[in-house]
């Protein structure tokens, strides 16, 4: 006899084999699904059971191998599933992934802040810096969630799993995606939109699936492309309070900025651009800390998202 976690978090259970190959066959539990044996106090992946091993390959096929193959079939494998996202269901699975977990995953985006606001501090070499690490910083701030979503040990220091023999595709993704993201919104701004979320998950594939830089970009993108509105709209959603106090301090700015502009001319008062600089400092340091607590949450709901498309085991379980 067996229990299993449900995607709702709930306890299913005693139940029989035969009852979790139904289950299996029938889409309601995959290969992440938590399972515990009868008189067993340890909760393992379902797949690690040799039991369940038919079912789960007759029902989730393996994808092609990855790596460095062509992302094509692997894409292509992926949306043959034909997973409906569900925004509210992610946000929902991941506000409860964040309460659960509230002191590790706070912890590791205030680590991360430090760590920005660190090389901020420094002129031109932070930056350089932080462009450079920017991969690898986020593929490990990924894994500390997606880990915990999975029911792996995750800690704090999982934040620097992306400086490991994988570096230097981190250090690629992360340079690529910026560049190529930023050139794009300033000859056009939609198709820098549009980059910026369709390769959203290229870091995770990265970090989880060991791929190298230009695949994981290119497979994330062609997945994300048919799921891109829904995408876009739970990061619009988690990121909520983030955007308006961005788009109050644009307003903030140019209604500071512009008297002085349209008041002095060509005329440089230094001590008006002082003043200036410091209220912005503050809106700057306020909407940092808005991130701090927003990114957690919207992170936990894109890691969902992320399972749910590309991993073998299915969007609603048991």
């Amino acid at each position: 006899m067996y229990k299993i976690i449900g995607a709702d978090q709930k306890e299913y259970g005693p139940v029989s084999a035969d009852q979790i190959n139904a289950w299996i066959l029938e889409g309601r539990a995959g290969g992440q699904t938590l399972i515990q044996t009868e008189g067993s106090a340890e909760w393992k992946p379902l797949s690690s059971l040799p039991e369940f091993g038919a079912a789960l390959a007759a029902k989730f096929p393996a994808p092609p191998p990855l790596g460095t193959t062509d992302p094509a079939p692997t894409a292509d494998a992926v949306l043959a599933r034909g997973v409906q996202m569900d925004i509210g269901e992610c946000l929902g699975r991941g506000w409860k992934l964040l309460t659960n977990n509230l002191a590790l995953f706070l912890g590791a985006s205030l680590l991360l802040l430090m760590i920005r606001l660190g090389l901020g501090f420094l002129p031109i070499i932070g930056a350089l810096a932080y462009f450079v690490l920017f991969g690898a910083l986020y593929g490990g701030f990924y894994m500390v969630f997606l880990k915990r979503l999975r029911g792996e040990n995750s800690e704090i220091g999982d934040l620097f799993a992306g400086f490991n023999p994988n570096f230097v595709q981190f250090m690629l993704a992360g340079i690529v995606m910026n560049v190529l993201t930023t050139m794009a919104t300033m000859l056009c701004f939609l198709p820098g939109i549009y980059l910026a979320v369709a390769w959203k998950f290229s870091l995770v594939l990265v970090a989880d699936r060991r791929m190298e830089f230009w695949p994981a970009m290119e497979w994330s993108r062609k997945v994300i492309t048919r799921y891109w509105f829904q995408i876009f709209g739970l990061l619009l959603v988690a990121y909520l309070p983030l955007v308006l106090f961005a788009g109050y301090s644009i307003f903030h700015i140019l209604s500071v900025v512009l008297p002085v502009v349209l008041q002095n001319g060509a005329r440089i008062d230094f001590s008006q651009i002082m003043k200036m600089m410091g209220g912005f400092f503050t809106l700057s340091l306020i909407q940092q800390l808005i991130a701090l607590f927003t990114q957690p949450f919207a992170t936990a709901a894109l890691m969902y998202a992320y399972e749910d498309l590309f991993s073998t085991r299915p969007t609603k379980t048991a």
